[in-house]
């Protein structure tokens, strides 16, 4: 008898552990990141401070700022778009072979996406030639 209360008691008190955790876990994780984020950010600042008092130039200083910055390509919507395509043929895949409807239709909705992203990437060019070959093709009529 003494076993089987305390068996009980057990599940209870993991049954109301369970959401305090998972509220838990909902907080700690992203105020992880976003201090993980601060330090990263705060040593860069320190350190461009440290280059900029060493360095009389302007010109020096813009172009290490460039560097440090880095050059970010533009967003390719092709590859990005043909990567969600064949993600939701995986998942309506899926669907069909082992999990049911609701995968089946999330796969669909997935590869839709993927489908209108592939277009979004012929419709709006992002390389600066296409960008200047289309505004030279206005600039015409």
């Amino acid at each position: 008898m003494i076993l089987l209360r305390y068996i009980l008691q057990k599940e209870t008190i993991m049954a109301e552990l369970i959401p305090i955790l998972g509220i838990l876990a909902g907080i700690i994780i992203p105020l992880g990141v976003f201090t993980w984020l601060y330090f990263e950010e705060k040593n860069k600042r320190s350190t461009l401070i440290e280059i900029s008092k060493n360095i009389q130039d302007p010109a020096e200083i813009t172009k290490i700022l460039d560097q440090l910055q880095g050059k970010k390509e533009p967003i390719n919507h092709r590859r990005s778009g043909t990567i969600t395509l064949f993600v939701g043929i995986g998942l309506y895949l899926l669907g069909a072979v082992a999990l049911g409807s609701v995968i089946k239709g999330v796969g669909l909705l997935v590869g839709a996406i993927g489908i209108g992203t592939i277009i979004a990437g012929y419709i709006f060019p992002n390389d600066s030639a296409l960008l200047s070959k289309a505004v030279e093709d206005f600039e015409e009529k």
